[in-house]
């Protein structure tokens, strides 16, 4: 294999700022050499694109000029003349024709009475997603859960764009016109998401908070009032180990035998690229993203290039459309002041935000899979993987990355019901016994007040890892007590039927220091210029904050030298 050279990068993601470049030699397969470099002799000549684990590869990229189509008639944008909106992406895979089938209930096929666990950054209260029963909010297992001024929220912009794509919809949506392309419907408008929030406003958020929260999800799967069919896994890491000893991978495959249809990301750097874990896992629904190339036709749609190929013993199971796809705007957010580009011409509400990437494609197919189990609520993850796999629709070019073809729902609902022994999936069982670093996969986050690395056997809350123990527990449904997780207490235990409560997080750190409620004040964000009585979960308005000035939102000099910063690894040959 010879030597690689790789260069460690911390980044303030909140700034999009090259903190410290350090380089580590590897040579061969398990001996590492660490050598601290002047920051010139490795600084790079341009910041390079902010990366996290959560999978937004790109915004803005409207390079078919989209926004420029849609608003070339009156001045205002119009979605039925943008090939990335919503409505175009429901005709693409046929959600606007299952918004007409009818279940055994004669409801229409929209979603209604499925729960769609979205593990993510947050999902902030803006038109499109602020019903008080769209969004119900999980624990907030991220490093802003101690402050309730950023509790739940989405202070990076993703998780809103992923919730408004799944099950956006706006008020004033009659029945039976979910197709009303004036309005902001999402593929799934009746499901409902359960917000977990795992990561920060600059993404950080370490694979144990994953984890954690898939274990939660599934424990509390059939709560009273619950009925959590799908996780939305708009996230991935490079993991360095088969999917059979990856803890992440164990916790996905866990999921989806207790009946949860995961859905994850293939990732987003190419052809020649093994899929991310969990996405890895060949038991899950791998998605990748469709390409409209511009054109009305879908004869001439093909893969988005940024897909993960995989590998021929795993590929995508099929793709979903992912290039600048118009979702929900989260105002002030890291994605909002550091691409400006990603707002859409001619919105003159600013409500709608445009993003590129399988996290875009893998939120459509977890609408489409919502759809499914509303209309056969009987039907195991198997089944649904099964269904949308023998009716997608195959596109005329021969890449191997687009899995079965593009997904089609209208076809799934049409199709009859397979046998749980036809659609039984045999890939050999993952074990979880592998560890968490190799998981991380180069994906890390740092305590900026120390700058000490989570790193090894470790939890977010500095807890040693067993992986055994962790794995029987998991299995068991016995992962989460009573808030408590892997031995430390990480959330409450009541639910106040909105959300779940939130739990100090005392003497737990990776780093030495002490998270306590105070501690997380001087990192909050407030949501007025002066730090005055009004909040920031205040200023959100059913309007959107169109009538806002942006410095209402959050200070971008009160967070950069306060927040929790992601590594990544660049590999340099």
């Amino acid at each position: 294999m010879g030597n690689k050279r790789y260069t460690r990068r911390v980044w303030n993601l909140s700034a999009g700022l090259l903190l410290a470049p350090l380089a580590i030699t590897v040579v061969g397969a398990g001996s590492a050499q660490s050598t601290a470099l002047p920051a010139e002799a490795s600084r790079p000549d341009a910041a390079l694109p902010v990366s996290t684990a959560f999978l937004d590869r790109k915004w803005g990229d409207d390079t078919t000029g989209e926004s420029r189509k849609a608003s070339a008639v009156t001045g205002a944008w119009q979605a039925k003349h943008d090939l990335g909106s919503l409505p175009m992406a429901a005709k693409r895979i046929g959600a606007d024709k299952a918004w007409n089938v009818t279940d055994v209930d004669k409801e229409h096929v929209t979603g209604r009475g499925v729960d769609i666990a979205l593990i993510d950054t947050g999902v902030a209260p803006v038109g499109g997603v602020n019903n008080p029963y769209k969004v119900i909010n999980g624990p907030d297992l991220s490093f802003e859960s101690q402050d309730g001024d950023t509790r739940y929220l989405d202070g990076y912009g993703h998780g809103t764009h992923m919730a408004g794509i799944i099950a956006g919809r706006d008020a004033g949506v009659v029945d039976g016109r979910e197709d009303d392309s004036t309005k902001f419907v999402g593929i799934a408008p009746d499901a409902r998401i359960l917000n977990v929030k795992v990561a920060t406003a600059d993404g950080g958020a370490d694979v144990t908070q994953i984890i954690a929260a898939i274990d939660w999800v599934v424990e509390h799967r059939n709560d009273a009032g619950l009925n959590i069919r799908v996780i939305n896994l708009s996230y991935g890491t490079n993991s360095t180990q088969s999917y059979v000893l990856d803890p992440l991978a164990y916790a996905v495959e866990n999921a989806w035998n207790k009946g949860i249809v995961v859905v994850a990301a293939a990732g987003n750097d190419g052809a020649g690229t093994g899929l991310t874990m969990p996405a890895a896992n060949p038991r899950v629904l791998a998605v990748g993203a469709l390409d409209h190339v511009g054109t009305v036709s879908y004869d001439d749609d093909v893969t988005a290039t940024f897909t993960n190929s995989g590998t021929s013993e795993r590929r995508p199971d099929l793709i979903t459309p992912g290039k600048s796809v118009v979702s929900l705007r989260t105002p002030g957010s890291h994605a909002d002041r550091n691409h400006p580009e990603g707002l859409v011409e001619g919105d003159t509400a600013q409500r709608f935000f445009r993003g590129t990437g399988t996290s875009q494609a893998t939120a459509m197919a977890s609408g489409a899979v919502a759809l499914l189990l509303q209309q056969r609520p009987e039907l195991t993850p198997d089944q649904v993987k099964y269904l949308l796999r023998t009716t997608a629709e195959p596109l005329r070019n021969t890449s191997l990355t687009q899995g079965a073809g593009v997904l089609n729902v209208q076809r799934a609902l049409r199709a009859g019901t397979p046998s749980p022994q036809l659609a039984a999936q045999t890939w050999p069982a993952a074990t979880g016994l592998g560890t968490l670093e190799a998981s991380r996969g180069g994906s890390h986050v740092l305590d900026p007040t120390n700058g000490i690395i989570l790193e090894g056997e470790v939890d977010a809350m500095g807890q040693p890892w067993d992986a055994r123990s962790w794995r029987d527990a998991t299995t068991n449904d016995t992962a989460w007590s009573d808030g408590t997780w892997n031995g430390r207490t990480w959330t409450g235990s009541d639910w106040s039927g909105t959300s779940w409560t939130a739990r100090s997080w005392r003497d737990a750190s990776w780093s030495g220091t002490s998270w306590t409620g105070t501690d997380w004040q001087a990192r909050s964000w407030r949501g007025g210029a002066d730090n005055l009585a009004r909040s920031w979960r205040d200023t959100w308005t059913s309007e959107g904050w169109s009538s806002l000035d942006i410095t209402r939102s959050w200070s971008e000099a009160s967070w950069s030298a306060r927040s929790w910063r992601a590594r990544s690894w660049r590999q340099e040959w």
